[in-house]
């Protein structure tokens, strides 16, 4: 097995589970709202942290344990409100796709809001190390497995975000909109408390 095949399966391990990042991701394709932005922004975010891994900054990083705490709190903080947020969508239930709505949110929120599912997740940084650590392994063939755990993440992404678009009439019914942001409160909030328990 390649390199570059050993990062993409690795990295593909490490980012096809349910959490923060891929839940704003399904809803924004969902709703097809900035999809190509919030997909290019998440797939470049990823080459950057998988790059910095695998140059060696994995381990200055870890060693922060200050900078660590800092981004673990305000992680748990953003990811509390955010459930809250989905919590009273799902209770309030009034939300369904309607034509007039494509595009609605502001593409800044969007961004802005990719940017701190990112960056706000401190498990980002230890599978940063983790990526980097697995790469030396493979000394001199560690830039093809960088380029292999990128193109993981930039294939992930992009099927998420535009693959949710066909779930698009499934979530013409308020009730299925309920179903997901309830989902994505219960996911957030584990996610809040883990940070939390961990710190």
């Amino acid at each position: 097995m390649t390199a570059a095949t050993q990062g993409f399966l690795t990295c593909l391990g490490l980012i096809v589970a349910i959490g923060a990042q891929n839940a704003f991701v399904l809803r924004q394709g969902v709703r097809r709202e900035h999809v190509p932005t919030v997909v290019a922004l998440c797939a470049a975010a990823d080459a950057v942290l998988i790059s910095a891994g695998v140059a060696g900054l994995g381990p200055l990083v870890a060693s922060h344990e200050t900078a660590l705490a800092v981004v673990r709190w305000a992680g748990a903080a953003f990811l509390a409100f955010m459930a809250g947020a989905a919590a009273v969508r799902a209770v309030r239930g009034a939300e369904a796709l309607r034509p007039a709505e494509d595009g609605a949110g502001s593409r800044a929120a969007a961004v802005a809001a990719c940017l701190a599912f990112t960056f706000l997740n401190p498990h980002v940084y230890l599978d940063m190390v983790l990526l980097g650590s697995l790469a030396g392994r493979h000394g001199d063939g560690r830039w093809a497995f960088a380029v292999g755990a990128a193109t993981a993440s930039a294939v992930w992404f992009t099927t998420l975000g535009f693959g949710a678009g066909r779930l698009r009439p499934v979530f013409a019914r308020p009730s299925a909109w309920r179903v997901l942001d309830a989902a994505i409160a219960v996911v957030m909030a584990a996610l809040a408390t883990g940070l939390v328990v961990a710190g």
